[in-house]
């Protein structure tokens, strides 16, 4: 059984005076990293579900993107070397004498993904995958296999999770601008949009201050002024998804290392800086809840690609998630909770060794009011921390 601490804090953190948040949209390339890895490990579970019953132990939570070269310009350039994407992990090669078509399944995932998220990539030209995906370690395989014997999986690492709830209106809105622009309706009006969108908001007392960076497609810019005319429509759509969430003074720029005089300007042939511009690796984006938010807590876990049965790095950031979801929308008298899990490895992972959650409670109500129905919502996410697997396979749950 866990051990559990329930603590009281006297501020909540929209009370602060200054607050940061990041979005980092679906084309850049770190997301782009996230993603794939994610999506090899989902279409692996499938796999493994349907040959063999159940899903083989792997991790393939290593990818690196290397970016290519470009030569943007009005009206339409050209990508000059490919962006090349390495996918590097461990995964079960082989079981019962059924081979797993690794290779095939690197290639297919990857593709498939990038066709259905960019509007303009042109995957089989501008893209060169490598799968890097060996079998994993004796040991991990074996204490991955101890689990479908007992019926209970256990903890493949010692490792913590942590989440809190609730998302602040700057975090609301950083969300939701990034998803907003990177929408299917924004993108058939405004082709010249690309997806490599991040988002960057400041908050100074009651003053949102958001700064935006986004790919420009440059086959949908005809000069520097129509650039100039496109980069106030996307500040006007950004003004308009941030409405939504907040009634605060919010001041949005875009693509501020701009100079129109010498037309150095943020044009790109694919719609993500990966073509020229940047690098990426899986887990130096976005948390499990979409953000990164160095003033929240926050692990250095790379979630995604993970496998979603034993790896306690990808479920337990999961699972305080949904733990400090649960408890503020049931308990009015919270106004804000956190949740801290620690696991051992070998034990079982719905037994962490250390929960720790941490509580702002509405003024004159106490901790000890709430603390049976704390309890019992933990102890209620950790019995079914086994249901993420399914949500995770079916893509109903994003870890970046």
């Amino acid at each position: 059984m866990h051990q559990m601490t329930i603590t009281s804090l006297k501020t909540q953190y929209s009370e602060q005076a200054i607050e940061i948040v990041e979005r980092k949209g679906i084309g850049h390339p770190d997301t782009i990293c996230d993603a794939l890895a994610e999506e090899l490990s989902r279409n692996l579970c499938r796999f493994y579900l349907e040959h063999f019953g159940l899903v083989m132990h792997h991790n393939v939570d290593k990818a690196l993107l290397w970016g290519g070269s470009s030569r943007p310009k009005f009206g339409g350039g050209d990508v000059v070397e490919p962006i090349e994407i390495f996918l590097a992990g461990r995964a079960t090669c082989e079981y019962k004498g059924i081979k797993v078509p690794l290779q095939e399944m690197v290639m297919q995932s990857c593709t498939n993904w990038l066709q259905s998220n960019f509007h303009i990539l042109d995957v089989n030209r501008n893209v060169k995958l490598h799968s890097l995906i060996r079998p994993g370690s004796v040991d991990l395989i074996e204490l991955y296999l101890r689990q479908q014997e007992t019926g209970i999986a256990l903890a493949n690492d010692t490792s913590c999770g942590v989440g809190y709830a609730p998302l602040s209106e700057l975090e609301r809105v950083a969300l939701q601008i990034e998803k907003h622009l990177n929408s299917e309706t924004v993108k058939s009006a405004h082709p010249e949009i690309g997806e490599d969108i991040k988002v960057m908001g400041v908050r100074k007392k009651d003053t949102f201050d958001i700064t935006i960076a986004c790919a420009f497609v440059d086959k949908y810019i005809a000069d520097k002024n129509d650039y100039i005319t496109k980069k106030a429509q996307l500040i006007k759509l950004a003004k308009q998804a941030a409405k939504k969430e907040s009634d605060k003074q919010i001041i949005i720029t875009a693509n501020t290392a701009d100079d129109v005089e010498k037309e150095s300007l943020y044009l790109t042939v694919t719609g993500t800086s990966a073509e020229s511009g940047d690098d990426g690796e899986v887990g130096r984006g976005n948390r499990v809840n979409g953000l990164i938010t160095p003033y929240r807590p926050m692990n250095m876990e790379a979630a995604a690609g993970k496998n979603p049965v034993t790896h306690v790095g990808k479920l337990y950031n999961i699972v305080a998630q949904q733990i400090t979801e649960e408890l503020v929308n049931e308990l009015n008298g919270i106004r804000e909770a956190y949740c801290y899990l620690v696991s051992r490895i070998g034990n079982p992972i719905n037994a962490p060794q250390v929960v720790d959650i941490k509580l702002c409670m509405q003024a004159g109500i106490s901790t000890d009011t709430v603390k049976t129905r704390v309890e019992e919502v933990v102890d209620e996410k950790l019995s079914n921390i086994y249901k993420i697997r399914n949500e995770l396979i079916a893509g109903a749950i994003c870890v970046y």
